[in-house]
């Protein structure tokens, strides 16, 4: 809904389970992005857009400077006052930059009527996104929402999109963040050819099951696990559970009950269907 003055927009948080780099990724940002799948989380960033004469963004209550919501807004030609709020760990492999920018683009079109589609404000985010810093892309996953299978990297009328069906309550307990830059700023054949190999996997198995088992296998294979993520995952499987690794985070992401069954004090939230949307 919009007074004129305002609006308010929703973007699901996004844990990528698994992913290869594209190797265009710097040539064109509307195309580039990563192959790979995730899931949805209905804990996300809820954002509204206020006219103002100068842009300022407030995260929690702390003013900050997100990259990609001022390249949002340039992008659209508007200055605003973005306030959002999460309940996410920052940097931790939630898409928190990517859900920010996006609801943003959503509200801001809200207000000013820019007179964007659906598929042109994805690609506004998307862009604003990419050409922020070096990351995963989820903009495109956060639209679409469930557990979304990336086939093809980039936005609209770029990339391709399929999905599992899935629903049912996700548990996460967070250690801390990963330098996105040292995973994928350098040599990435080895972590890409894993990323391929869990993809096709799943294609061949669309189930949550083979999502799970596939992005456990990506980061072990990719050399991303550390103790503390190690010992929850193994902690979880062996309460009867599945879990898996965020990316690119220190965050362990379980279904169900499977962190708390494993004693961990877990957040939980559940698989959203919807993507981005007003509010």
């Amino acid at each position: 809904m919009s007074d004129g003055e305002s609006a308010v927009a929703f973007a699901p948080g996004h844990v990528t389970g698994f992913f290869s780099v594209d190797a265009g990724a710097t040539e064109a940002a509307v195309a580039s992005g990563s192959r790979g799948a995730g899931v949805a989380l209905s804990a996300g960033v809820t954002v509204t857009v206020t006219r103002a004469e100068n842009t300022g963004v407030v995260l929690n209550g702390t003013p900050t400077e997100i990259a990609s919501v001022r390249g949002v807004l340039d992008a659209l030609g508007v200055t605003a006052r973005v306030t959002a709020e999460t309940p996410l760990p920052l940097g931790a492999g939630f898409g928190v930059s990517g859900a920010t920018a996006l609801a943003a683009a959503l509200a801001a079109n809200e207000v000013f009527g820019c007179g964007c589609t659906e598929n042109g404000l994805v690609q506004v985010a998307h862009v604003a996104d990419a050409e922020a810093g070096p990351g995963l892309r989820d903009v495109v996953a956060q639209a679409r929402g469930g557990l979304p299978v990336r086939v093809e990297p980039g936005a609209p009328p770029h990339g391709s999109l399929d999905g599992v069906p899935a629903s049912g309550r996700i548990e996460y307990v967070s250690f801390g963040g990963l330098s996105t830059s040292d995973v994928i700023g350098g040599e990435t054949d080895a972590l890409s050819a894993a990323g391929a190999d869990a993809l096709a996997a799943l294609r061949a198995d669309p189930t949550v099951a083979e999502f799970v088992a596939a992005s456990r296998r990506f980061a072990r294979a990719a050399g991303l696990v550390d103790a503390a993520v190690a010992d929850a995952i193994a902690a979880v499987q062996a309460a009867g559970g599945e879990a898996a690794m965020a990316m690119l985070g220190r965050t362990v992401f379980a279904l169900g009950t499977g962190l708390s069954d494993a004693g961990y004090d877990a957040a939980s939230c559940a698989i959203h269907h919807g993507g981005a949307s007003l509010r």
